[in-house]
């Protein structure tokens, strides 16, 4: 039976609201991944295996082992026919015998970036269309995300967070093919032996299934855990651009380029996001570029101007990358620039600014929108003050007077002529005692700059006394 066409729009509208990702956990603990064992291969008939630490692993099929040495406590999850006997057969290829230890993965941890992929449907999980490029700190779970640990794996993850009192909160949890949504199934799954060898650490796992009901998205604030976010990631030494970014988010330096979208009400990111996807990331000469899309908390703009005691509103951040000195990556964004300069009204976009690795310098596309609404608040406001004096004035208000101090009477000054300095210091000035040292030209003829063509100059001005002097090798004049 076919779906309703309406409850399918439905299911897509309440897609779009959420404006989740499903982040997936990438390693596993399972019996048959060969990167788990410390020989590289799967054991066989002849080997001793040996599991040193508690944990839990998933067993697909039927293995013979010379011998199993088990920790004190873990767990073995067994599929449909899968299991262990000792003394079968021959293997062919298996050797003489060896010791095969199996990993520990107590090292693992949750807010680790390198150990999530991201997609925006479960559907592009499981095909590996995973595509999501996200800075460090959006790379593992935001409080919103939905949680996969793949079926028919197993795992072993430490949840010890920095901040949220102790607790790392997502809005679901799927593990082994069952998903939780409700905080009562998940802590009953996590008391559980299951429970207890997949999750360990010093914080619990909760889940909130309320999603983000901002058509502009929400922020991912991990900010709390930014220390073990980054403490992880290896930056590159060097990097092939001028000036590199520091995307919001993000750990390290980048060549690329950032956009920084201001949106208004009625702004869609999920509809901004497909239409930078199909009109520009599809096109050839883009193939190799990457893109990250998410709304930021109080992003200054890129030219770092803001005024006074003005609030920094949430923006859009775009980070583009092409895996070089971020030419191609400048060359999107200047597209994207030009695209919301021409569309910028009708996709809810007041403004967006460029900045540029490549030392070329950015740019900014004011946007239809944003003259529409600076000129709308501007005659508003003209408007409101006019009715307001109106109103006032019919009322009967006038603007309280304000009396003026007096200012006490100058003594009158003869214009009849210009006093001289004797007069009007009231007789002849002092000129002090004579120094011969300085009062006698010929005194000391040898040393330049005293006296003739290069003498300082002493001139009165309006302003007060102003000193000047040439300047000489060798003296650092203050």
């Amino acid at each position: 039976m076919l779906p309703r066409p309406d409850v399918f729009l439905l299911v897509l509208c309440l897609f779009g609201a959420t404006q989740a990702l499903y982040k997936q956990w990438i390693p596993d603990t399972n019996y048959e991944n060969r990167s788990n064992w410390n020989t590289g291969v799967v054991p066989c008939g002849r080997d001793r295996v040996a599991f040193p630490a508690p944990g839990s692993v998933y067993v697909e099929t039927a293995h013979s082992v010379q011998e199993m040495i088990l920790p004190p406590d873990g767990e073995l999850l067994l599929h449909a026919g899968a299991g262990f006997y000792v003394g079968g057969a021959e293997e062919p290829g298996c050797g003489s015998g060896a010791e095969a230890t199996f990993r520990d993965s107590d090292a693992l941890r949750w807010f680790d970036p390198a150990l999530w992929r991201a997609a925006l449907t479960p559907d592009d999980l499981e095909t590996g269309r995973h595509g999501v490029f996200s800075v460090h700190e959006e790379s593992v779970p935001c409080e919103r995300d939905d949680v996969v640990f793949r079926a028919a794996t197993s795992f072993r993850v430490d949840t010890s967070s920095s901040g949220g009192g102790g607790v790392v909160t997502v809005r679901s949890v799927s593990v082994l093919g069952e998903t939780f949504s409700r905080q009562a199934d998940l802590a009953r799954y996590l008391g559980s032996a299951s429970g207890r060898a997949q999750f360990h650490g010093g914080s619990a796992l909760a889940v909130e299934p309320s999603g983000c009901a901002d058509a502009a998205g929400c922020v991912c604030d991990n900010s709390a855990n930014r220390g073990r976010i980054c403490g992880g990631v290896a930056c590159p030494p060097a990097l092939p651009c001028r000036r590199p970014l520091r995307p919001a988010g993000h750990c390290c330096d980048v060549c690329g380029a950032l956009l920084s979208v201001r949106f208004a009400p009625g702004f869609s990111l999920l509809s901004y996001r497909r239409r930078v996807q199909r009109l520009f990331l599809e096109r050839p000469e883009y193939g190799a570029v990457r893109l990250a899309m998410s709304r930021v908390p109080g992003a200054p703009p890129l030219t770092g101007l803001l005024l006074r005691g003005a609030a920094a509103d949430d923006r859009i951040q775009v980070v583009v990358l092409d895996g070089g000195a971020g030419l191609l990556a400048e060359a999107l964004a200047r597209d994207l620039l030009a695209d919301v300069d021409a569309h910028g009204a009708e996709l809810g976009i007041l403004g967006a600014e460029v900045g540029a690795s490549s030392g070329n310098g950015g740019g900014a596309a004011g946007g239809l929108a944003g003259a529409l609404v600076g000129a709308f608040f501007g005659v508003l406001l003209l408007v409101l003050v006019g009715v307001g004096g109106v109103v006032l004035r019919r009322r009967g208000w006038r603007p309280p007077s304000v009396a003026m101090p007096t200012m006490p009477s100058m003594p009158a000054m003869p214009w009849s002529r210009r006093a001289t300095v004797d007069e009007a210091l009231g007789g002849p000035m002092d000129a002090g005692f004579e120094n011969p040292m300085f009062d006698t030209p010929g005194l000391m003829p040898a040393v330049p700059g005293i006296y003739g063509a290069e003498m300082t100059p002493i001139s009165m001005t309006t302003p007060g006394v102003s000193l000047s002097w040439p300047q000489k090798s060798g003296w650092n004049v203050g």
